[in-house]
């Protein structure tokens, strides 16, 4: 008998949680679709028990946030059909700041000008941007007098 539970320290991938967290995804993103969404999301934040955010529900809100930034990326351009209505995909919000705009012809500027050169890729979706905003801490440098301190960029 295996036992297919995480390893401790781990969070799993619930796709009906996640939906139910993010229903705009509804009806667009498959489970399998979430699931690969996860494991990328893993590549990005550490999941396991050494993962520099130890609350595991903490790094199960982060690993959600971007299982839905990707999934605003990626996998929102297509119409499903769901029974006998078509489903529309999510549009994505604008993000940023809104630094100008008029009403003839309508025009909008956002500005991410404040946003340092690494949220490039975040800053595209709120998700992303929630996610870049929550792990703020976590970039700061630490410093531990008298102990060795090996270099650790993240993210």
């Amino acid at each position: 008998m295996t036992d297919s539970s995480p390893p401790s320290g781990q969070v799993s991938f619930s796709y009906q949680d996640w939906q139910a967290t993010y229903p705009a995804f509804t009806g667009h993103i498959s489970a399998e679709q979430a699931e690969g969404f996860f494991q990328l999301a893993e590549l990005i934040l550490n999941n396991t028990g050494s993962s520099p955010i130890r609350d595991i529900a903490k790094r199960r809100t982060l690993l959600w946030l971007l299982v839905a930034h990707q999934a605003q990326l990626f996998a929102t351009n297509r119409t499903v059909q769901a029974g006998s209505a078509t489903v529309e995909p999510p549009m994505a919000a604008p993000v940023g700041r809104i630094s100008s705009a008029t009403q003839g012809a309508v025009s909008i500027t956002l500005d991410g000008s404040a946003l340092p050169k690494q949220a490039g890729w975040f800053s595209q979706t709120q998700y992303g941007l929630i996610f870049w905003q929550a792990t703020a801490p976590y970039r700061q440098m630490r410093f531990l007098p008298g102990q060795a301190h090996p270099a650790r960029l993240w993210p």
